[in-house]
C-alpha cells in the first residue's frame, strides 16, 4: 500500500537533503575518569553502550535499559545520571566518572570498602550503580541523614542482597568520608 509520502520531507518546509545529509556517526571525545576518548559513534547510541563498546570499560552495566534499576549509573558532571537514558553525543564535553575511577590506585575508595568490609554485595551486578550512586550523594551531602540515604538508595534495584548491607555500607562509608574531610 502506498502512503504518498515516498520521497517527502519529514517535515513540512524542509527538504529531503537536508535529512539525507546528516552524518551517520558523530566524532566525538569522551572524557571519563580523566582520561579522553576520541569515538566516533552514531546519533542513536546511548552512553552506556559507547562506554563499554568503544572506550572498553566494562564496569558500568546495562540492565533493563529503562532507566529503571539503575545499572548503569555514571556521574556526568558531578550529578548521578543513567547512562543507558542519554546518548553519548550528549556527553561530550563533559566530565564522566565510572566505577573505574573510583579507586586510587590500589587504593579503594571508602564506599568500595565499605562495601567489602559490610558485605554490600552479593553477585555484584547492581554493585557499580550503587556505588555510583553513594558516592554522588556522599560527596554532595557528606551530612545525609538515614532517612535521605535510604529515599536516594531507592531509586537503584538489587535481587539479591536485601538492601540492608547496602545501606550499612554506605552508612560506614558516609563516616569514613566525614572523616576523611576534617
Amino acid at each position: 500500500m502506498d502512503s504518498g509520502l515516498a520521497g517527502k520531507s519529514p517535515r513540512p518546509g524542509m527538504t529531503t537533503n537536508v535529512w539525507q545529509s546528516m552524518p551517520d556517526k558523530f566524532d566525538i571525545t569522551l572524557n571519563i575518569n580523566g582520561r579522553d576518548y576520541a569515538v566516533r559513534a552514531e546519533a542513536r547510541r546511548t552512553l552506556v553502550d559507547v562506554i563499554r563498546d568503544d572506550c572498553g570499560l566494562t564496569g558500568t552495566h546495562i540492565g533493563c535499559e529503562h532507566g529503571i534499576c539503575g545499572a548503569c549509573t555514571v556521574i556526568l558532571d558531578d550529578e548521578a545520571v543513567r547512562a543507558c537514558l542519554m546518548f553519548a553525543v550528549q556527553a561530550q564535553g563533559k566530565k564522566i566518572r565510572t566505577v573505574e575511577g573510583l579507586a586510587n590506585g590500589d587504593t579503594l575508595h571508602p564506599i568500595q570498602q565499605a562495601f567489602i568490609d559490610h558485605h554490600g554485595l552479593q553477585c555484584g551486578f547492581c554493585t557499580p550503580g550503587f556505588l555510583m550512586l553513594a558516592v554522588n550523594v556522599l560527596e554532595r551531602q557528606p551530612d545525609i541523614s538515614d532517612e535521605e540515604i535510604l529515599d536516594v538508595l531507592a531509586s537503584n534495584l538489587c535481587r539479591c542482597t536485601g538492601y540492608q548491607n547496602i545501606i550499612k555500607a554506605v552508612r560506614a562509608a558516609a563516616a569514613e568520608m566525614r572523616k576523611g574531610a576534617t
